[in-house]
């Protein structure tokens, strides 16, 4: 892997309903990680743009840690390389 590339990913991460606020602002707060969507049932939409596969994961890492989340799905995941 090269040093200028970008990973776009995204995921959809299923939240306890009661709690999606808290969860989803503790997300929008990790570098790189935006929320795109959400349902009433607690399923979010969660775009990351970051500088190496080791920041994708990491990430998953931390949300899937939350308290009220049941689950984290990867569902897309390219790597940029051509940033000129």
């Amino acid at each position: 892997m090269g040093l200028n590339e970008v990973h776009i990913s995204s995921l959809i991460v299923h939240v306890k309903p009661d709690h999606l606020t808290e969860t989803k602002s503790k997300i929008a707060s990790y570098p790189g990680a935006e929320i795109y969507g959400e349902s009433e049932e607690g399923k979010l939409i969660v775009v990351m743009e970051t500088e190496n596969q080791g920041f994708v994961t990491d990430t998953i890492d931390k949300i899937n840690n939350l308290e009220h989340v049941l689950s984290t799905a990867l569902v897309y995941h390219q790597i940029e390389t051509d940033l000129d």
